[in-house]
């Protein structure tokens, strides 16, 4: 159908040949139909292909969000034959089955179905995007009870061991291979991809144990197994990262490798840690589907875009990313590794752990037991004719005083530190030994990040502004006037929590030539941070307003992870 819609938009003048010709080579290119390059490329929407289709087959159209297909029309077709043909059934009535389809011209889908199905086909039409959404919805595997899990434990058999220094190690090993033990840890990861969890903590205390999910930054405990499964739980997923299980009091990292099916895989970063009670499990989870390299879609505003892309496309210097774990660093380096990975460019970087894998670069993970340390790695790069050097973290002199090195010898360096703010990097960096004078000649930005919850916008309503609360935060007396507050009133979407997604905030500092002489002077971060704010700069705080006066997040979120600026 793609060429008959082509030529049909074409005719009817919805688009020009010109855009036709570019879709048709996006759809080539990508391996998408020809709808969902329009769409994609902003010429048309899904809504009104829906509708030009709808008008020109004279079908009816339908918005498949407001309808709930019951199971038994579902099992009529498969998921296969649903993905295949981008259909998916909708309702029954008398020997008619009536089927939304993406293209309501194709026969032989048509055909298809009603040879599976022994039914007459009625085809109504949706758009592509519409059909995708709904075949993940009804088709996924329904979530694993927490309660029918435990139905399989035997309360018996739940008892791994007594005494903490006194454990069996085959009784262990046969607990991790028990069915109820290994159902319920792969519950706890799976559960953990569905709810978009970034961490997952699983606790041990002295009479309970919990598992938590850490979901847009914040922690929600998520289940309470037996205390008694601790070390079962422990062992398992020890099992699936390849630790050792009779190792029990010496931390452990490792790594599990999921395969879910579509060519995508979830990796889980696998963290071990003796406690008081047992071992602490925290697992981060590592999804390269959902990785952000468009740097215009990350939610830098203009001005703090166009100064972080200068600098990262100068020849040699220094950029440094800076913020607690989790704030979205790694994200933001490898958003600018992908702008800048060329073929004319050789790409180095230095990572502990590599934690996602881009083609084209080459990507050295830390091994600190045999010595491969961030330093060991920085100085073999040197000798590999490079032309950007990428450090996961610098952490002490040596790694610092590299890196300044080869920035000041013709390469451009991109590293992070965990600092609060941009001009309290200065002072980390001159804590460590830094001399002055390298950092003033060395560094060309220092960008300070945070990660805000997104308001869900399924659930977003309006709430009664708080003068006060406006100012406090950072408004002016004039603009608190034109500020209209929101907040998610908690819906299936976002799981009651009113929050969906985050967006980050920025403090993107220019080593300006003002600044720089306050370095060589001496100056503090406090007086630096006022330099900046007088240059122009926006701070951590006031990249959040604009965000706040969107309603794209809420007071409580900006206040939870930036500071008040100091006057």
């Amino acid at each position: 159908m793609s060429n008959r819609l082509g030529e049909l938009l074409v005719r009817q003048k919805r688009i020009s040949l010109e855009q036709l010709r570019a879709a048709q080579e996006s759809q080539r290119s990508d391996g998408v139909s020809l709808g969902y390059a329009l769409a994609k490329m902003g010429v048309i929407t899904d809504e009104e292909i829906t509708e030009f289709l709808s008008q020109q087959y004279r079908v009816q159209a339908i918005d498949l969000s407001e309808y709930e297909i019951e199971p038994e029309v579902i099992k009529l077709i498969g998921q296969d034959v649903a993905e295949r043909h981008k259909i998916i059934p909708v309702s029954r009535a008398g020997s008619s089955l009536i089927v939304a389809m993406a293209d309501p011209s194709n026969l032989h889908a048509i055909d298809d179905i009603k040879f599976l199905t022994g039914y007459n086909v009625e085809p109504v039409v949706a758009s592509e995007a519409a059909i995708l959404a709904a075949i993940e919805r009804t088709y996924r595997a329904p979530e694993i009870s927490y309660d029918d899990i435990m139905e399989g434990f035997d309360e018996d058999e739940i008892e791994v061991a007594g005494d903490e220094d006194d454990i069996n190690l085959v009784d262990l090993e046969r607990a991790t291979e028990d069915a109820p033990v290994v159902r319920l840890c792969n519950a706890i990861l799976l559960n953990a991809i569905k709810r978009g969890a970034s961490d997952i903590h699983i606790e041990p205390y002295e009479k309970s144990f919990r598992v938590r999910y850490r979901v847009d930054g914040v922690l929600h405990e998520e289940m309470k197994p037996p205390a008694k499964l601790k070390n079962a739980i422990a062992s398992r997923i020890k099992v699936m990262a390849s630790l050792d299980i009779a190792e029990r009091r010496l931390p452990q990292d490792g790594r599990i490798k999921l395969k879910l099916g579509k060519g995508r895989e979830m990796d889980f970063r696998v963290s071990a840690l003796p406690t008081l009670f047992g071992e602490k499990i925290v697992l981060r989870l590592l999804d390269k589907s959902n990785l952000q390299l468009d740097m215009t879609r990350l939610g830098f505003e203009e001005k703090a875009l166009a100064d972080f892309k200068k600098q990262i496309h100068q020849p040699y210097g220094m950029v440094l990313v800076t913020g607690p774990t989790g704030s979205g660093k790694t994200t933001t380096l490898y958003s600018a590794l992908a702008e800048l990975n060329q073929p004319d460019t050789n790409i180095s970087t230095a990572e502990d752990p590599v934690e996602f894998n881009l083609q084209g670069i080459n990507q050295v993970q830390q091994h600190d037991d045999i010595g491969l340390n961030f330093a060991a790695s920085l100085r073999s790069f040197l000798r590999q004719d490079p032309d950007i050097i990428m450090v996961g973290e610098i952490r002490d002199f040596e790694t610092a005083e590299i890196a300044i090195k080869a920035a000041l010898t013709g390469h451009l360096v991109l590293s992070t530190l965990h600092t609060n703010d941009a001009p309290s990097t200065v002072t980390r960096l001159l804590n460590m030994g830094v001399e002055p004078f390298l950092v003033t000649a060395a560094v060309n930005l220092v960008l300070a990040q945070r990660l805000a919850r997104r308001i869900c916008p399924d659930c977003r309503v309006e709430v009664p502004t708080d003068p006060q609360a406006l100012l406090d935060v950072g408004f002016t007396e004039d603009e608190i006037g034109s500020v209209q507050t929101y907040k998610g009133a908690g819906c299936r979407t976002c799981s009651d929590k009113g929050y969906k997604g985050r967006i980050a905030l920025y403090e993107v500092m220019p080593f300006t030539d003002r600044l720089k002489e306050m370095v060589l002077q001496g100056c503090s971060s406090a007086e630096l941070k006022e330099e900046m704010i007088s240059e122009g700069i926006k701070s951590l705080r006031m990249s959040g307003l604009p965000k706040l006066a969107e309603g794209v997040t809420t007071i409580e979120e900006v206040v939870r992870v930036t500071t008040a600026d100091r006057s």
